[in-house]
C-alpha cells in the first residue's frame, strides 16, 4: 500500500493534477485517445483508421466469456454471437461428437443435462471452512483433538479461516452461509422432500399446511426459515434443493463431460455487460461498440460463474471447452480469495497455453496488493509463472489525475496492464438495455477486445506476440509505475502499429 501512494504522490509532484481532457460522451469514453482527448481509452477509432490505411483486413476471430453468462439474443449482440456450426439447435443429439449436447451459442457447466440451472452458489471461504469443520470442529471432541494432533499445520490454517469466516463477512451473509451449511447437513431429509413435493411450486401456504412423517424432514424444514421467501417461493423442492445445496453438485473433479446448452442461464446481466464490451455490434447506430472495433468476432458463452464464488472444477472444464471448440482468446471477469483444487486451473491455463489460447482476466475489485494478497486464478504456481500467454488486467478511470479505479487491485509482478474499468457503458438483459458498471470486470474485456483487434488483423501472430504486444505499448503513466508490470493502460492504436511492424520485421503477409 505505501508504495502505492509514494506511486501517487510522485505522480502529483510531476504535475498530473493538472492533466487537461477533453470533452468525450460517457458513453463512449474508453474508446478515447489519450494524444486527442487527455482521457486514457483504448483509442479505437485511430487504431481502426491505421488499419484501413495500410489495407488490413480483418479475419474472424473466437473470443470465450467465461461468465455467468450471456443474452445471445440482445439486439446489440446477436450478430456477434458464435454459434456452433455442426450443431443442430434443439435436437437432443451431441451432432458434432464434441461432448456437449446443442451447445449452440456455447455451454453451461452450472447445470445438469435435465435443464436445471444452478444460479446461486456458496463463497469458497464456506466450502473451505465446512470442509475443515468436518475434522476440527465436530461435536466429537476426541476426534477433535486426534486430528489437530495430526495434522498441527493444516489446524493453524482452519483457525485462520474460522476466524476469516466468523468475522470478515457480514452478520447476514454469514447466516446465509450457515443455513448452506446446515443445508448440507441435513442432505437427506431435503432429498426425501424433492422426491414427496415433485414439481409442485412451493408457498408459503404450502409450508404452513404440510405435516412431515419422517424425522429427517422435520429436521431439515428449519431452513425455510433461514432463508428469504424469494429464495425459495415459487420454485419447486428440486431447484431450491439444488440451488442451495452445494454438495449436492457432482464432485468428480476428474468429470468433464456434465451441464447444458443453456449458455444464457437464470441470470445473465454480468456476462452480458462483458460481452457487450468486448463485441458490440459497431456502426448499427444504437447501443453501445465493443472495443474489438469491428463485426469480426465471435462471442462464445461459457456458463462458469454463479452467484457465489465459481467452482475450480467448472472454470478448467471451462477453458477446455472453449480451447477446443475454437476460441483464441478467453475472457475471465471473476476471481476469489481461496482455490482448493487451484491445480485444475493451472493445469488448464498451461493447455490453453500449448493451444496458443490468449488469456485475459481481471485483476480483482478488493484494492489490494495482489503480490502478496492472492487472486485467485492466479498465473502463479509456487512462486513459477504457468502461462506466457496470460493477461492479468487491473481498473483504470478517465480521470487521469486519478488513473487507478479505487477499488482495482493492483500490483508490481502480478497485475500486468490497466484498461478501462470505471462507469463502462455495455449491453445489459432485459429487452435490450443498456447500463454503466464499474469493476475490473469491464477492465478485462475492454482489453480482451483490443487483443482480439489486433490478433483479427494479424493472424500470424502468437498468443505470446499479442500478450507482449499489448504490455509494449501501453500509454506509460507514473501512478501505474509501482503497481503493475507494464505501468499503463492499453492502447490499441500503438497495439496494431507494433503489429504491423512486427509482420514487416518477420516479412509476414
Amino acid at each position: 500500500m505505501r508504495k502505492l501512494f509514494i506511486a501517487l504522490g510522485f505522480a502529483f509532484t510531476l504535475g498530473f493534477a493538472q492533466a487537461q481532457t477533453t470533452e468525450v460522451p460517457k458513453e463512449k469514453w474508453y474508446h478515447a485517445g489519450v494524444e486527442q482527448t487527455g482521457v486514457y481509452g483504448v483509442n479505437t477509432d485511430q487504431a481502426l483508421q491505421f488499419l484501413k490505411d495500410n489495407k488490413r483486413k480483418a479475419n474472424t476471430i473466437i473470443v470465450g466469456v467465461l461468465d455467468s453468462g450471456v443474452e445471445n439474443f440482445h439486439e446489440d449482440l446477436k450478430a456477434n454471437m458464435w454459434s456452433n456450426p455442426k450443431e443442430i439447435p434443439g435436437n437432443g443429439i451431441d451432432d458434432d461428437k464434441n461432448g456437449y449436447i446443442d451447445d449452440v451459442h456455447g455451454w453451461s457447466f452450472l447445470g445438469t443435462a435435465k435443464g436445471i440451472n444452478y444460479n446461486d452458489d456458496t463463497t469458497e471461504l464456506t466450502r473451505v471452512y465446512k470442509a475443515l469443520s468436518s475434522k476440527y470442529a465436530t461435536f466429537d471432541q476426541k476426534k477433535n483433538h486426534e486430528a489437530i494432533v495430526k495434522n498441527p499445520t493444516e489446524y493453524a490454517e482452519f483457525q485462520k479461516i474460522e476466524k476469516e469466516y466468523l468475522s470478515a463477512v457480514g452478520k447476514a451473509k454469514y447466516n446465509q452461509q450457515v443455513a448452506q451449511s446446515k443445508l448440507n447437513a441435513v442432505e437427506g431429509g431435503v432429498n426425501k422432500m424433492v422426491l414427496e413435493f415433485g414439481d409442485t411450486k412451493l408457498t408459503k401456504d404450502i409450508l404452513k399446511n404440510y405435516q412431515p412423517t419422517d424425522s429427517q424432514i422435520l429436521e431439515a424444514l428449519w431452513i425455510f426459515g433461514e432463508l428469504k421467501e424469494e429464495q425459495w417461493v415459487g420454485k419447486t423442492m428440486k431447484e431450491v434443493s439444488n440451488t442451495y445445496l452445494g454438495a449436492a453438485r457432482p464432485n468428480d473433479k476428474k468429470e468433464r463431460f456434465y451441464g447444458n446448452g443453456d449458455s444464457n442461464g437464470p441470470e445473465s446481466s454480468h456476462g452480458t455487460h462483458v460481452a457487450g464490451i468486448i463485441g458490440a455490434v459497431r456502426g448499427n447506430n444504437i447501443g453501445s461498440e465493443g472495443t474489438t472495433g469491428g463485426n469480426n468476432v465471435k462471442i462464445m458463452s461459457v456458463r462458469t460463474v454463479p452467484n457465489g464464488d465459481e467452482r475450480d472444477k467448472d472454470v478448467a472444464n471451462a477453458i477446455y471447452y472453449a480451447v477446443d471448440n475454437g476460441a483464441k482468446i478467453l475472457n475471465m471477469s471473476f476471481g476469489k480469495p481461496y482455490s482448493p483444487d487451484a491445480d485444475l486451473v493451472w493445469d488448464a491455463f498451461k493447455y490453453a497455453s500449448d493451444k496458443g489460447v490468449l488469456i485475459v482476466k481481471a485483476a480483482g475489485n478488493s484494492n489490494e496488493d495482489i503480490d502478496v494478497h492472492v487472486h485467485y486464478p492466479t498465473n502463479f504456481r509456487n512462486g513459477n509463472v504457468v502461462s506466457k500467454s496470460v493477461l492479468t488486467v487491473g481498473a483504470s478511470t478517465k480521470d487521469p489525475n486519478a488513473l487507478k479505479a479505487r477499488f482495482s487491485n493492483y500490483g508490481k509482478k502480478s497485475v500486468d496492464v490497466f484498461g478501462p474499468g470505471q462507469e463502462i457503458y455495455a449491453t445489459y438483459p432485459g429487452v435490450d438495455q443498456y447500463r454503466f458498471l464499474n469493476g475490473t470486470s469491464m477492465a478485462s474485456p475492454a482489453v480482451a477486445g483490443v487483443a482480439a483487434l489486433v490478433w483479427s488483423h494479424y493472424p500470424k501472430l502468437t498468443a505470446e506476440d499479442i500478450r507482449n504486444i499489448l504490455m509494449e505499448t501501453v500509454n506509460k503513466n507514473e501512478q501505474l509505475k509501482e503497481i503493475s508490470v507494464a505501468g499503463g493502460v492499453v492502447d490499441s492504436y500503438k497495439a496494431v502499429q507494433k503489429a504491423e511492424e512486427i509482420y514487416k520485421q518477420r516479412k509476414l503477409k
